[in-house]
């Protein structure tokens, strides 16, 4: 492995690669390897990530009060109408439920929080605990949803029965619940569902201006910003577009497979994907509506007119320095690294936490000769290699920003707490400023490392 070897667990050599010693080969999608503090999430942690920006349900977490912790602040996906979502309520089990059972604990909160705030309905998550003394959630939810006349969802999302992936699964069997019950009768030809948007920082109005701007109306956004009334109808969409792949994908699959809505993979960060994700809708459409091509082309025309000029200024300074990526899903690295060519960077380190073995093929195809790929890497390994590669910017989320910081590199949030959209064509003109300002700081003469150049 030459620099950083030696910080490498020896049952984790398969999931690095170098591109350029040897092809590619590389194992993936497997269980953390225990000892390595894995950036990873638990499944738990997944579930909740795809379900609370359902803005007008009832969010209730079964199990000790630690587990509420993880609500709308760690990600605040922002709603343009109900807020309930931004609650946080757990049934908080102590010991005396843990040996006696918390049915009944459950079933007193759920009638009570109902009762109280009126939601659309209910998704009740189940947590570590709750797997192992076996409370019956799907009884419970059951009568209750029979009592209060709304659909209350039992999410099996205990934490230790796999990684954040596993999340993603229980979330979209709890929504694939909810669709097929609603009125679909005023739904247009042109009409899709937004898979796998989760509104952080107001993103999927962006996109969704886009839609209308095309002709297409959207149905249901799953589920930044989301509806229950919509999910039940989202059935009715002639298409489902999933940009994050790994959340959502199954849930794409399942409306695929029951109600024949076909799919689109899209993502909407960077000029280039942005662009053909658009151009790939219209192509679906355009049996429907010859226009709509015309009309698509005329979008792109007139923003990249207006940001074009700006990503010059920015590339003028940027061009050759280099940058890392860590995020979640492997989704957005492709985007980033074709984004960060855009700036005339060079990308050097390319991982996720849940990427597939296909997903990294495609990270290869597109990478640069010695870039380094990694799955669910460690703090060791991250820091090791952003010394090693000598990082300008590191891109990642919550749990790397202090990586970063502590060995003096510059980073730019790309997950859960940034509040300046990021997708779209004006999501590309925030992330060059955002890299523009991060990169050219003047406080990095001041790093060690660097004042040693």
């Amino acid at each position: 492995m030459s620099t950083g070897a030696s910080v490498i667990f020896q049952e984790r050599k398969d999931q690095i690669l170098r591109k350029g010693q040897g092809g590619f080969d590389m194992n993936c999608n497997r269980e953390s390897l225990a000892g390595a503090v894995s950036q990873r999430a638990c499944v738990f942690c997944g579930s909740r990530v795809v379900l609370y920006p359902i803005a007008d349900a009832l969010h209730l977490v079964h199990g000790p009060i630690g587990c509420a912790a993880y609500t709308w602040d760690i990600r605040g996906a922002l709603s343009s109408g109900p807020a309930l979502h931004r609650l946080s309520f757990s049934t908080d089990l102590q010991e005396k439920d843990i040996i006696f059972g918390g049915e009944e604990k459950l079933y007193r909160a759920l009638t009570e929080l109902i009762d109280r705030h009126s939601p659309k309905a209910a998704f009740v998550y189940s947590t570590c605990i709750v797997g192992i003394i076996g409370d019956d959630l799907e009884a419970v939810c059951r009568k209750v949803a029979a009592e209060k006349g709304i659909p209350v969802l039992p999410v099996q999302s205990e934490g230790f029965k796999g990684n954040k992936r596993e999340g993603y699964g229980a979330a979209c069997k709890a929504m694939f619940r909810l669709m097929g019950s609603g009125d679909i009768s005023s739904i247009p030809p042109l009409s899709l569902n937004i898979l796998g948007d989760f509104n952080l920082a107001g993103e999927i109005w962006i996109i969704r201006e886009y839609f209308d701007r095309m002709g297409i109306q959207t149905v249901a956004n799953i589920t930044g910003d989301g509806r229950v009334e919509d999910l039940q109808r989202a059935h009715g969409a002639a298409l489902n577009v999933v940009q994050c792949s790994g959340a959502t994908m199954e849930l794409a699959k399942m409306m695929k497979e029951s109600f024949g809505t076909p799919f689109l993979r899209v993502s909407y960060f960077g000029v280039e994907d942005m662009s053909e994700s658009l151009y790939q809708i219209a192509r679906f459409f355009e049996t429907k509506d010859p226009g709509i091509m015309e009309r698509t082309k005329e979008l792109v025309k007139t923003e990249l007119t207006k940001l074009y000029p700006r990503l010059q200024e920015f590339r003028r300074e940027l061009a050759g320095k280099k940058a890392a990526i860590y995020v979640g899903g492997a989704f957005k690295a492709f985007s980033l690294v074709k984004a960060f060519r855009l700036l005339g960077m060079q990308v050097v380190l390319v991982g996720s936490q849940t990427g597939t073995e296909e997903d990294y093929k495609q990270l290869y195809e597109i990478t640069d000769e010695g870039t380094i790929i990694v799955d669910d890497s460690n703090p060791l390994e991250l820091s090791s290699f952003l010394k090693e590669k000598d990082v300008d910017v590191f891109v990642g989320g919550v749990k790397e920003r202090p990586i970063a910081y502590k060995l003096g590199v510059g980073f730019c949030d790309h997950n859960h707490e940034r509040k300046q959209p990021l997708e779209g064509f004006v999501g590309m003109l925030n992330f060059a400023r955002e890299i523009h300002s991060s990169v050219m700081s003047p406080v990095w003469r001041f790093v060690p490392r660097r004042k040693a150049r």
